[in-house]
């Protein structure tokens, strides 16, 4: 190798102090990035936009032009896009990041660990179950991997282990949590007394009130559960994706809350053939 060969490489060899600094600075304000989305819907968007890219790329290897055109085109409207999808997120952001001090900014994240699926199954159907009897109206929404920190905001931060009793005495009548969402993570009771956003969709029965409508309205932006009970009837519900399951027991209730919140495994060698060809490409260098 000649020396002329040699000294453009010693310039990307040579990193000083302030080249550090100026790296780990950027690695600061990404991670803290990332956590003010983390707990907001806009994460579900950040990963789609990061598979649309991956896509791209994969669509150029394989030489897929149609889709690799297509895709190059709707990407280069991104960044007008994303203004536009992550308008109230930003703003949140903004105002977060005015409201910040130094404790806060370097306030490691809340870790929520694994928990018993059975036990919170259990705990939510049989809530609901003497909720149905007593006609208490009741709104409780399981997040899933959608999070829900902008809806959590609205109500009266909890964070209690979940059981029955202490659903039961929140949606008590003339508690003062009664009114509004239950909102849960996992084995947890987050926040009470949230309000939701109501369904658009006009074609609902007149017979939904609002709990039923706001149950709706959220399982349409969010991949969570919503279990309603009726203050009127009594009647047990459930919201998914913006779809209402009324008239349903306890005992159902379990089954439908047991398999939405189970996590679901991949069948074995999925994806290894993209993986194979994506390698392979890769060492013929695509």
């Amino acid at each position: 190798m000649t020396l002329s060969m040699i000294q453009p490489l010693s310039q990307f060899v040579y990193i000083s102090w302030i080249d550090i600094i100026d790296i780990l600075i950027v690695a600061f304000i990404v991670y803290k990035a990332i956590s003010l989305i983390r707990e907001t819907r806009a994460e579900q968007l950040i990963k789609g936009i990061v598979i649309l890219i991956i896509f791209t790329q994969l669509s150029e290897w394989f030489q897929l032009n149609a889709i690799n055109y297509i895709l190059r085109n709707t990407m280069s409207f991104g960044v007008l896009a994303l203004i536009i999808v992550f308008q109230p997120e930003l703003r949140r952001v903004l105002e977060q990041v005015g409201r910040s001090n130094i404790s806060t900014i370097f306030k490691p994240d809340d870790k929520t660990d694994g928990y018993n699926i059975a036990e919170v199954v259990d705990s939510i159907a049989t809530a609901a179950g003497n909720l149905s009897l007593s006609k208490t109206g009741a709104l409780i929404v399981i997040e899933r991997e959608t999070k829900m920190g902008e809806i959590i905001n609205t109500g009266t931060v909890m964070d209690a282990k979940v059981s029955s009793q202490i659903l039961e005495n929140i949606f008590f009548p003339n508690s003062p949590l009664h009114d509004g969402a239950v909102i849960m993570r996992k084995d947890r009771v987050i926040a009470a007394s949230c309000y939701l956003p109501l369904t658009d969709d006009n074609s609902l029965s007149k017979q939904l009130g609002t709990r039923h409508r706001a149950a709706i309205g959220i399982s349409e932006t969010a991949d969570c559960a919503v279990v309603v009970v009726s203050e009127e009837t009594g009647k047990i519900s459930l919201a998914i994706g913006g779809d209402l399951t009324r008239n349903l027991t306890p005992d159902s209730l379990g089954k439908w809350l047991t398999k939405l919140l189970t996590p679901q495994k991949l069948p074995s060698g999925s994806g290894k053939y993209i993986l194979k060809k994506v390698k392979d490409k890769w060492q013929k260098g695509g």
